[in-house]
């Protein structure tokens, strides 16, 4: 993900930017419309496309994860192909939604229990399951998981919930960058600023998220069909039919030459003898 800044106000802090994702570019300030469950209520994605012109609409990481689940969504290959829109997806954390069930959940510093609104199932919401549901889900965009906290609140909780969303929002950095997308396309984590009403822990907030490093790495592996099957059978006129490894990750360079033009990475098998890499590997 890309964001460019491309004018600015002169009489007032507004500003306009892009925001450019492997889904399409998205034009900052915007609408974006909220399909809660995984789409927007009452218009088709036709109309979402061509009469509204949403450049990106909201997933909702707590209604999705109950309903229709992340078994499901990985099955359909990410909530793009389940739901049929192919621009940038948004998903949020799911904290409000925790917030929201004040007299059915506890939060507490490994994250927040709470019981599903629709069966009465107890589930745990950590900093790190929920990057990892929303890698699941696949959105573009994936929210930090936050305390948000109730409005008024005092200047003492508000300051400890702040914290307490800095610390989990460390686990989220960490749990994003040890592990990988699962759909071929890059996603990126977007920090929530806390600190209730109060103008200077907004501000120290503000200063926390300008700091963390966050690390992107590799993006996917994937290979082309064609070209898949062009390598698998000429391999196998060399060296006879032969099982077929599992799908890995790895690939690294590679994978960015995959994302530019039409190939395939595959791994041959070697035997007994030493590693690919060192100098005395025979071919």
């Amino acid at each position: 993900m890309k964001f460019t800044l491309e004018h600015n106000d002169p009489k007032s802090a507004a500003r306009a930017g892009t925001i450019a994702t492997d889904h399409g570019t998205i034009q900052t300030p915007i609408f974006m419309p909220v399909g809660t469950a995984g789409t927007v209520k009452g218009v088709h994605t036709k109309d979402l496309r061509e009469d509204t012109k949403a450049q990106i609409i909201l997933g909702n990481t707590y209604h999705l994860f109950l309903r229709p689940g992340t078994d499901i969504l990985k099955a359909a290959g990410g909530l793009h192909k389940f739901n049929g829109w192919d621009r940038p997806i948004l998903t949020d954390s799911g904290g409000y939604q925790v917030y929201s069930l004040a007299n059915q959940r506890k939060i507490t510093e490994e994250g927040a229990t709470f019981a599903s609104h629709i069966d009465g199932t107890k589930h745990l919401f950590t900093p790190e399951r929920v990057m990892d549901i929303q890698r699941e889900i696949g959105a573009d965009i994936i929210m930090a998981f936050d305390e948000c906290p109730p409005y008024p609140s005092t200047y003492e909780y508000a300051k400890q919930s702040m914290q307490m969303t800095h610390r989990w929002l460390d686990r989220c950095f960490n749990r994003i960058n040890e592990t990988d997308p699962l759909y071929g396309y890059q996603q990126s984590l977007f920090p929530i600023i806390q600190g209730s009403t109060y103008e200077d822990l907004r501000n120290e907030s503000a200063e926390f998220m300008a700091h963390i490093t966050y690390t992107e790495g590799y993006p996917a592996t994937v290979n082309h069909e064609a070209e898949t099957k062009f390598a698998a059978e000429a391999a196998a006129k060399v060296a006879g039919e032969c099982d077929f490894a599992p799908l890995v990750m790895g690939g690294e360079d590679f994978s960015y030459m995959l994302e530019g033009r039409p190939g395939a990475y595959i791994l041959m098998g070697n035997g007994d003898g030493a590693s690919v890499h060192p100098p005395d590997y025979n071919f």
